[in-house]
């Protein structure tokens, strides 16, 4: 059985396939090139990576520049979108040191015998209106795809992709579900290996959205509301002392989340710098106890962001030659 923090994960479909699983089993995430990564995608992901490399999942990253170019990425110039999956898997280099980590570029996976035979195949084996609900995964809608064929080949492309690897495991955002989902439904038609999901939690964008009820994710397109890899002390500072945090609110707080999803699990204890006059310093090691004496109002968000911001800076201090280059 694999030994892992299952908390790390917002979903396991499903948790008793996963308990199956060994050391040695094979596992996956799809990285689509587009700029410069933020830290969802390398402290947060990159840290549930790292954890099931050193269970002893064999695990592969695919950088996935087709689908990128698919998905109108960097205006679809691939020499743009593979200097980006350059950048990202120099980031991961960092993030994941010391693991066995296998990179794989998905024209390297497209050119490998069979992948047009298995794309076919799948394609026979689901319908157009399963293609639509699965657009999501690509952050497009329906009438987007009604003008770009090549919008429904991508969650085709993507189920192939896990057969082609053939991976025991696909991980990815909570925004990736509706893929996995079709795999494991065309796993059932084909007669082949449904695929493990595991799913992270996604990062909320640092401006937040002032309401429960409608999420904005963290996204390099929106500098200001992401904390990019190659950001800079006086970046990092900038974007969290104007990022939303309203006081004793945790759901839907972006500082929250940070603390919660990327620096708890990767320092275990944080302190809070308070003034003696409201209590003096507070530790932490669970988010459950900071987020319940936060909602109670006993944390001013302006204390909650300067530690944010140390331990930020201090987590990314590894990536600072990206800056440089």
């Amino acid at each position: 059985m694999l030994k892992i923090d299952k908390s790390l994960f917002q979903e396991i479909v499903t948790e008793e396939e996963f308990d199956q699983l060994d050391p040695g089993a094979t596992g996956y995430i799809g990285f689509e090139p587009s700029g410069i990564p933020h830290i969802a995608q390398i402290l947060l992901v990159g840290e549930r990576i790292r954890v099931l490399s050193s269970a002893g999942v064999k695990m592969t990253i695919l950088l996935a520049d087709w689908h990128a170019m698919i998905n109108d990425k960097l205006r679809g110039d691939m020499e743009e979108i593979r200097k980006s999956g350059e950048l990202m898997k120099n980031a991961f280099h960092i993030s994941l040191a010391g693991q066995n980590i296998e990179y794989l570029w998905a024209t390297d996976l497209i050119d490998r015998k069979g992948y047009l035979e298995g794309l076919i195949k799948t394609a026979k084996a689901t319908t157009l209106s399963r293609l639509k609900r699965a657009l999501p995964i690509m952050g497009r809608t329906e009438n987007e795809a009604e003008s770009d064929f090549s919008k429904f080949i991508y969650p085709v492309m993507q189920v192939n992709d896990i057969a082609m690897l053939d991976v025991d495991i696909a991980m990815g955002g909570m925004d990736q579900r509706h893929a996995h989902m079709l795999q494991r439904d065309v796993a059932d038609k084909m007669g082949i290996k449904k695929v493990v999901a595991l799913h992270t939690p996604l990062m909320g964008s640092l401006k937040g959205s002032g309401r429960m009820d409608s999420f904005q994710k963290m996204s390099k397109s929106d500098p200001d509301g992401a904390i990019l890899i190659t950001d800079r002390e006086e970046d990092i500072t900038r974007k969290i002392k104007g990022s939303y945090c309203p006081q004793g609110v945790s759901e839907g707080n972006p500082v929250i989340e940070i603390l919660d999803k990327i620096v708890l699990p990767s320092v275990k204890r944080i302190v809070i710098n308070r003034p003696e006059k409201k209590g003096g310093p507070i530790e932490f090691d669970n988010s459950r106890e900071l987020i319940t004496v936060y909602n109670e109002g006993k944390i001013h968000p302006m204390d909650l962001k300067e530690a944010t911001t140390e331990y930020l800076i201090e987590l990314m201090k590894p990536y600072e030659k990206l800056s440089k280059k």
